[in-house]
């Protein structure tokens, strides 16, 4: 798989959030790639969470973000999906599933029901290792401070705003990965 041509395609013209993507998302890699070099007792595809870690975010442009130069009309919550349905289009359906899976530390059927929220009514909760580790890693990038990680404190606090079940996800994973 080329990640770059995939990028490309879908960002051509879009030169600053093709940027911001870029960064982002290979400082998600990284750290999910560290992840996995000190932890191999997992036996995660690490061609596959590299991919995975850089397409995670495919779908920003097509949400209304402009903040971090998203000039779409979805609201930013759907990235996740709308990226899936693009990596599903490209012949991708494991990358589809982290990125649709990443969104917090994952959103439950229960948490879109009772929030409300404008995504498809199912689960979206990592389920494989390395659907994990990357949703984990991705806690510690924000595309509007690129190139700084953020504390586990911090993602905490980030994600505390939307429910105590990401909090709960994110605790396990820190006794699993740091």
């Amino acid at each position: 798989m080329n990640v770059l041509a995939i990028i490309d395609r879908y960002y051509e013209n879009q030169d600053k959030l093709k940027e911001i993507l870029w960064i982002h998302s290979r400082a998600v890699a990284d750290k999910s790639l560290q992840i996995a070099a000190a932890h191999p007792e997992f036996k995660l595809d690490v061609s596959f969470l590299e991919e995975a870690a850089m397409l995670h975010d495919i779908g920003i442009f097509l949400t209304d973000a402009p903040d971090i130069a998203c000039y779409g009309t979805e609201p930013y919550i759907c990235h996740g999906f709308l990226g899936a349905e693009l990596m599903r289009k490209e012949g991708f359906p494991q990358h589809a599933l982290v990125c649709e899976r990443h969104t917090g530390a994952g959103i439950s059927l229960q948490q879109i029901a009772e929030q409300h929220l404008p995504v498809p009514h199912r689960d979206m909760v990592p389920v494989s290792m390395e659907e994990q580790v990357i949703c984990f890693a991705d806690k510690f990038y924000s595309k509007s401070h690129l190139r700084r990680e953020k504390s586990v404190e911090a993602a905490l606090k980030s994600l505390s705003k939307y429910g105590e079940e990401g909090v709960y996800r994110f605790k396990k994973w820190c006794e699993l990965f740091l």
